[in-house]
C-alpha cells in the first residue's frame, strides 16, 4: 500500500493486535517475518521495538522522507525504545533518509503480483502454460462441489458473528502452529480495521463446508481502484473437506473475482517466489526491512551498475532515458498522471511495462532447458536486454560502443545489415571472407591484424548455413582487444552449442538471439542481448524506451512458457530439412548443397538464371544470392506440401 492514510489505519490494526496505545512488540513477536531477523544478535529479536509502517504482514510500506524518519526516531526517545523496524520497503524507493538515520536494511523477500492482462485462463495459459492451468482449473471445479465461496463486506460483518468468530479462530490455530507468535489479525485487530479508513475497501472471504469454515482471509481494494491486496488467510487443515489444492484454488476464484469486477491486478503478498510463479505471478518487487539497533553495522549503498569499459565516450555522458531508468519502480499500484496519455480509451492507452526482469527470467530459463546452452544459470536479467528483433541489437551496440573512426569487421558472406549500419554510423568496415569449401573457417590472422572495435560474427552463418569452427572464436575471445558479437538467429534449429552460456565469463563477448526464426515470433519483434551487465547498462542509454510492447511481451512469455510445440517444430523441421537435402542432392540441376544447421539451405545450382526464372514462374520465391555466393540460392524449409512443389518446378526447369 501506498497511500499514507491506508498505513495509519493498518498501524491502529497493528496496535490493536499487540493490545498497545503503541506499535511496540519484539521482532519475535511478528511471526513468519521474524526469520529475516534470524541470523542477527538473538537479543535484536527479543528487544522492544518500535514498528514503523503497517503490518508487517503483506502490505509494504513506502520508505519514509527526512522528516518522518526524524519524528519516528523522535517517538521512539519518548517511549524509551532503542530499536525501530520500518517493514516492508521497495528496493526501489529512495531510502536515503532511512540510511542517514543509522537504519540498516534486511533482506524481506519480494511481494509477488498478478496482473491479469486479459482472461483469467488466458493470462495463466500465458504465465504457467496450459498443463498447469488445468491443474488450477480442476483444484477449483474440484472444491468449488464441496466448499462455497462468499464475500463480506466488513460493514456487514456485525450480522454474520459465525465469520468473525471463525475468522479469528482460524488465525489464531494458525499461530499456534507456527510457534505460537505472529497473529496479527486476532479479535481487536479484525475490530480495529473494521472501524478504521480501510473498511469500506475491505472484505471478508470465507470457504464453508456445510456449516463449517475451513478457510477465511481478508482482501481490500487498492486507493486506485485497479487491484486487490489480499491481507491474511488462514486455512483449517484438520477439516475433513479440505483438499491439498484448496489453497490454489481460492487464488484461481480470486483471479476470477478480481477480472469479473475489472480490476487489473491481484496483490498475494510476500511468498516463496516459484510457488507464487505457479500461481501466475509475473512481478516481484524486492522488498527489505530497515532496522535502526544498538550496534547494527550499516552495510554500505549499492551503487549504479557500473558501465563497461567498451562503453563509447558520449554514452558514458548520458544516463539511461527517463522511463526507462525507472523500470523497477512498479506503478500498479499508484494513480499515474505522470504520462499524459488518454484515460478514456482503454488499456492500449497506457504505456508498455519497462520492468521486463521476470521476462528475462523466464527466457533464461527455458532456455537454458535446451541443449547446447550449458552455462545460462551463471547469467541473470541483469546480462539480458530485449530489443526489437536481434537486428536492432545490432543497431544498439555499434551506437553505445563504437565511435566514428573505430572499425568493424564483418565476415562475408554474412548478413548485410551489419555492414549497412557501421556506414550508416560511420564506422569503417572491414572485411575478411569466411574460407573454406564450406564457408566455415575464419581467417583469424587477419581480423586480428585488423584490430576492430567490434567482430560481427554470424553463426550459424546466414546464407552459408554453416557452423564456425569454435577454436577460431575462442582465439579472437583471448587474442582480440576488441568485442566479439556472435548472431546466434538460427541456433536453436543446430546440433553444436550455443556461444550464450560463455557471456559470464568474457567481458568482450555478446551473444544475439532472437524469438522471430524458430519461435516462431517475427511478428512480436524481441531480439535478445545477452552480454555483461556493464554492456547491457551502456546499450539501455541508447535504446528508445518503450520499443517492447505489452502485446509483444504477452506473446513472448506465452511461448517461451508453453514451449513443447516450437520444440516439436524444431524436430520436424530438421528431418524436413535433412529429407530436402538429400533430395536436392541428388538432383540434376543442382550441382552442390551447402551441410546446414539452419531452417534453410544453401544450393548452388547448374543453370542458376533458368532455375531462378523458373522458380518465379511457379510461384516460389527463394532467395536469389548469386551476386554474393555465385550460383546460389538459399531455400527456406517449408512443409512437405511447399517442398514437394519445390522439387517439381525443378525439375519442370530441366
Amino acid at each position: 500500500m501506498r497511500r499514507s492514510a491506508d498505513i495509519d489505519a493498518l498501524q491502529q490494526v497493528l496496535c490493536a493486535a499487540l493490545g498497545s496505545r503503541a506499535p511496540v512488540c519484539s521482532l519475535a513477536r511478528i511471526g513468519r517475518d521474524a526469520g529475516a531477523f534470524a541470523a542477527l544478535d538473538p537479543a535484536v529479536l527479543e528487544r522492544p521495538t518500535l514498528v514503523g509502517g503497517g503490518s508487517p504482514h503483506n502490505p509494504t510500506t513506502p520508505a519514509p522522507a527526512a522528516h518522518a524518519v526524524d519524528e519516528l526516531v523522535g517517538r521512539a526517545e519518548e517511549l524509551g525504545v532503542d530499536q525501530i523496524l520500518v517493514p516492508g520497503v521497495r528496493r526501489s524507493d529512495d531510502t536515503g533518509a532511512l540510511r542517514a538515520a543509522g537504519f540498516a536494511p534486511v533482506a524481506a523477500g519480494s511481494e509477488c503480483v498478478v496482473r491479469l492482462t486479459g482472461e483469467v485462463d488466458d493470462v495463466l495459459r500465458e504465465r504457467v502454460g496450459a498443463e498447469r492451468l488445468g491443474d488450477l482449473r480442476r483444484h477449483h471445479e474440484e472444491v468449488a462441489h464441496e466448499v462455497t465461496w462468499e464475500r463480506i463486506p466488513l460493514s456487514e460483518l456485525d450480522g454474520k458473528p459465525w465469520a468473525r468468530d471463525a475468522f479469528v479462530e482460524l488465525h489464531r490455530r494458525q499461530a499456534e502452529r507456527d510457534g505460537g507468535h505472529g497473529n496479527l489479525y486476532n479479535a481487536d485487530a479484525l475490530d480495529a480495521l473494521t472501524q478504521g479508513e480501510l473498511a469500506e475497501r475491505t472484505e471478508m472471504f470465507v470457504r464453508r463446508g456445510g456449516n463449517t469454515v475451513v478457510q477465511a482471509g481478508l482482501m481490500t481494494t487498492s486507493h486506485n481502484g485497479r487491484g486487490i491486496y489480499c491481507l491474511t488467510q488462514a486455512i483449517d487443515h484438520d477439516a475433513p473437506v479440505v483438499r491439498p489444492g484448496l489453497s490454489d484454488a481460492s487464488v484461481y476464484r480470486l483471479y476470477l473475482h478480481a477480472r469479473d469486477s475489472g480490476l487489473d491486478w491481484v496483490h498475494l503478498g510476500r511468498g516463496d517466489a516459484d510457488r507464487m510463479r505457479r500461481l501466475g505471478a509475473d512481478l516481484f518487487i524486492p522488498l527489505d526491512h530497515w532496522l535502526r539497533a544498538p550496534g547494527l553495522a550499516i552495510p554500505e549503498e549499492e551503487g549504479e551498475q557500473a558501465l563497461s569499459d567498451f562503453a563509447a565516450p558520449p554514452v558514458t555522458t548520458v544516463p539511461v532515458p527517463g522511463p526507462a531508468r525507472f523500470r523497477h519502480v512498479p506503478r500498479f499500484d499508484q494513480i499515474d498522471l505522470s504520462s499524459n496519455t488518454n484515460p478514456f480509451l482503454g488499456a492500449d492507452g497506457s504505456y508498455p511495462e519497462l520492468d521486463t526482469a521476470e521476462l528475462a527470467r523466464t527466457y533464461l530459463s527455458t532456455v537454458a532447458k535446451l541443449p547446447g546452452h550449458d552455462g545460462l544459470d551463471a547469467l541473470s536479467a541483469d546480462h539480458l536486454l530485449f530489443s526489437s528483433g536481434a537486428v536492432d541489437g545490432v543497431l544498439l551496440l555499434l551506437s553505445a560502443l563504437a565511435s566514428p573512426g573505430e572499425g568493424v569487421c564483418v565476415t562475408p558472406p554474412t548478413f548485410p545489415l551489419y555492414d549497412h549500419f557501421a556506414r550508416v554510423l560511420r564506422l569503417p568496415v572491414t572485411e575478411v571472407p569466411l574460407c573454406g569449401e564450406d564457408l566455415s573457417r575464419l581467417d583469424t590472422e587477419r581480423i586480428l591484424a585488423a584490430d576492430p572495435r567490434v567482430t560481427i560474427l554470424c553463426d550459424p552463418n546466414n546464407p552459408a548455413g554453416t557452423r564456425l569452427d569454435p577454436a577460431q572464436i575462442h582465439t579472437l575471445l583471448a587474442r582480440g582487444r576488441g568485442l566479439v558479437v556472435i548472431d546466434e538467429a538460427y541456433v536453436e534449429f543446430s546440433e553444436k552449442p550455443s556461444y550464450a552460456g560463455l557471456v559470464a565469463q568474457h567481458e568482450n563477448l555478446i551473444v544475439l538471439r532472437t524469438l522471430s526464426k524458430a519461435w516462431g515470433l517475427a511478428g512480436a519483434r524481441c531480439g535478445i542481448v545477452l552480454a555483461q551487465p556493464g554492456i547491457v547498462e551502456a546499450l539501455r542509454r541508447v535504446q528508445v524506451p518503450f520499443g517492447f510492447t505489452n502485446a509483444s511481451q504477452r506473446a513472448v512469455r506465452d511461448r517461451l512458457t508453453n514451449s513443447r510445440p516450437v520444440l516439436d517444430s524444431i524436430r520436424r523441421l530438421r528431418a524436413e530439412r535433412d529429407r530436402l537435402a538429400e533430395a536436392l542432392a541428388d538432383h540434376p540441376a543442382v550441382d552442390r548443397v551447402f551441410p546446414s544447421e539452419t531452417n534453410f539451405l544453401l544450393v548452388r545450382f547448374h543453370k542458376y538464371e533458368r532455375v531462378v526464372a523458373q522458380l518465379e514462374a511457379a510461384g516460389i520465391l527463394v532467395a536469389a544470392i548469386g551476386r554474393v555466393v555465385p550460383d546460389t540460392c538459399r531455400i527456406t524449409i517449408g512443409d512437405r506440401r511447399a517442398n514437394d512443389a519445390l522439387l517439381e518446378a525443378l525439375s519442370s526447369a530441366l
